[in-house]
């Protein structure tokens, strides 16, 4: 029974009624989707009213018989969907359902692109599902009373930009959801395909989900907990299906290992790698997404002790049977059970990824181009892995640049000659950078491969995978290079009057100008010593905010090419000073680089040029 109370009328973010509009007005694809939605967030709300139960008297009395309606009434033209979960209080009922995907949407909105099936995919990845009704809605009101209090809310919109909530009476705590229908919406409400929606989508709920039938309530899922279920008595869709459930992603997972371990533990567990990475997989506060089940009672959402930071896009399920049920994350932090359960499953996602790299090259490949740049962090991270993520890395590079093929460092050794003593590569911003880099001359003429960095991760990953099977990785931007038989080493001495002469006039840009065996057509080129820091390493301490040591690169010359032998013929010309810096800023551009002062770079090649 609802009791007259005081309403307000608010408005959704700007941001949100946009979306809003948008998902209404072009989301026509899909449109079944909001059935899922609803009962994934009333299995949700289950599970949260079996933890709180856990720990709080109260909340145990009602922990019984947790269940989920599907309603319709043709008359009406409604679709309800009820439970008697958690519920949520006036608060969480404005920071849930007057904010969309709190920190994405604005990401949210650029992706949007009018095509339906895109669009209707960013519908899970940017956590905007409860929206999904207004496709099919033109009116939603949600009743909710939260577990524990007495005061229920009335939340109403019509999706055209603002809302209104009022405080009322509900006989039960839990959540209702009631959906007006537009018009022309009429095929929702039949029993056919309301229960066909749920047994495409829901079937693996582990709730019961009631429809009525004939006068009495009948569950129309399996409402079992799958991961609990022998492998063989699953199928494929069961699979995706319960990925879409615990994940809210549209598309199906790219992979999953689901194993039942005895022992000195036991637990069972169910991970899947998706199919494509969320917009804040590289946010600091991106959150992961394994849940924690003990004996069947979930404990917990994002239970991040169970994963490593670089494997934190994988989703799933861990259900242990030697955790206690009033298991906090205090204790998480030290059990021994959660160390031999993270150790297991990592080990578990590794040979996951080595079998889809030996066996579904596609596949891995869909994989890499998805978490490639999040799964290089596991050098640094994982010592006790490091040599089967080194397997599993993949790199671009010189030997087929072209084809944009990827090459695990089993390949280059592979393809080595027998006295080569070092993997070669080279970073830059871009790939595009990294295939044009100068220091490639002298590889290419010599027929070496060089692996083409370009992540801005990769110069942290090689500062900890420093070999593999016995053979170093080496920068060749950085040190002397020692290719063996490197036509004319002896430089000419006499050129040592040039390089001084530039190193005078460069003092403040760089720490030394010397003669090169790298280059064979451009005429200069930056190197640094083997223990300063990187580009790329530098641009990652500033974005953080750190402090980053100044070290000064290194200009070298190469002393066969036509415009270094003239600036050599004449070392008092009024213009060397500007020849001078015009190669250093050359230099830097050519390896992706900034210039501090453009305006001047400009003013100088006009000045040479007349």
């Amino acid at each position: 029974m609802v009791v007259a109370a005081s309403s307000q009328t608010l408005n959704f973010q700007a941001e949100v009624k946009e979306v809003l509009q948008l998902m209404i007005h072009s989301l026509y694809s899909n449109k079944e989707i909001f059935l899922r939605e609803l009962i994934s967030n009333a299995s949700d709300a289950l599970d949260k009213l079996r933890f709180g139960a856990l720990e709080d008297a109260g909340l145990a009395q009602k922990n019984q018989d947790l269940k989920i309606h599907v309603d319709f009434d043709k008359d009406k033209r409604t679709i309800t969907v009820s439970d008697n979960g958690i519920g949520m209080t006036h608060d969480e009922v404005i920071s849930n359902l007057g904010t969309i995907a709190k920190s994405g949407t604005r990401e949210f909105l650029k992706n949007l692109s009018g095509d339906q099936v895109k669009d209707a995919k960013l519908i899970g990845q940017f956590g905007v599902g409860f929206y999904s009704t207004f496709i099919i809605a033109d009116k939603v009101t949600v009743l909710t009373r939260h577990a524990g209090s007495d005061e229920a809310v009335l939340w109403e919109s019509d999706g055209q930009g603002t809302y209104t909530i009022k405080d009322t009476q509900k006989d039960e705590h839990g959540t209702q959801v009631t959906l007006h229908l537009k018009e022309g919406e009429d095929e929702f409400l039949s029993e056919y395909s309301l229960q066909n929606i749920i047994s495409k989508y829901s079937d693996h709920i582990s709730f019961p989900v009631l429809m009525l039938k004939d006068g009495k309530y009948e569950t129309v899922n399996k409402a079992t907990a799958l991961w609990t279920c022998n492998k063989s008595e699953i199928s494929e869709a069961d699979y995706q299906g319960f990925y879409k459930h615990i994940s809210h992603d549209f598309n199906d997972a790219l992979a999953w290992t689901h194993n039942h371990v005895e022992g000195s533990t036991s637990y069972i567990n169910l991970l899947y790698i998706p199919s494509q990475a969320p917009f804040d997989l590289f946010n600091r506060d991106y959150r992961r997404g394994i849940k924690l089940y003990v004996q069947r009672v979930f404990i917990m959402d994002e239970a991040e002790n169970f994963m490593p930071h670089y494997l934190r896009f994988v989703r799933g399920v861990i259900d242990s049977s030697d955790l206690p049920l009033n298991v906090s994350r205090e204790i998480l932090q030290s059990n021994k059970v959660v160390e031999t359960i993270r150790k297991g499953s990592v080990k578990k996602i590794l040979n996951l990824l080595e079998d889809l790299a030996k066996n579904k090259a596609e596949k891995y490949q869909q994989f890499w181009d998805a978490f490639g740049e999040v799964f290089k962090e596991g050098t640094g991270e994982d010592f006790a892995n490091k040599d089967q993520i080194a397997q599993l890395l993949r790199f671009a590079s010189t030997h087929d640049v072209n084809a944009g093929q990827i090459v695990s460092l089993n390949d280059y050794i592979n393809r080595m000659p027998s006295e080569q003593k070092h993997i070669y590569y080279v970073t830059a911003d871009t790939l595009a950078a990294a295939k044009s880099s100068p220091h490639l001359e002298i590889f290419a003429k010599k027929n070496i491969e060089v692996l083409l960095l370009h992540h801005r991760v990769d110069e942290w990953m090689v500062s900890h995978l420093t070999e593999f099977q016995d053979k170093t990785l080496q920068a060749i931007t950085k040190g002397e290079l020692d290719l063996g038989d490197v036509e004319n080493p002896e430089v000419d001495k006499s050129f040592t009057d040039l390089t001084a002469k530039f190193k005078e006039l460069l003092a403040n840009e760089v720490k030394d100008v010397r003669t090169t065996h790298r280059l064979t057509e451009s005429p200069a080129c930056l190197v640094s010593d083997n223990f300063d820091m990187g580009r790329q390493m530098q641009k990652m301490l500033e974005a953080a905010g750190q402090a980053v040591p100044i070290a000064k690169p290194i200009l070298e010359l190469n002393p066969y090419h036509p415009l270094i032998e003239k600036l050599h013929q004449d070392l008092n010309q009024p213009q060397l000073i500007d020849w001078a810096h015009l190669l250093l800023d050359q230099a830097i551009l050519a390896e992706g680089g900034q210039l501090s002062d453009p305006a001047l770079f400009v003013k100088r090649m006009n000045k040479l040029l007349i």
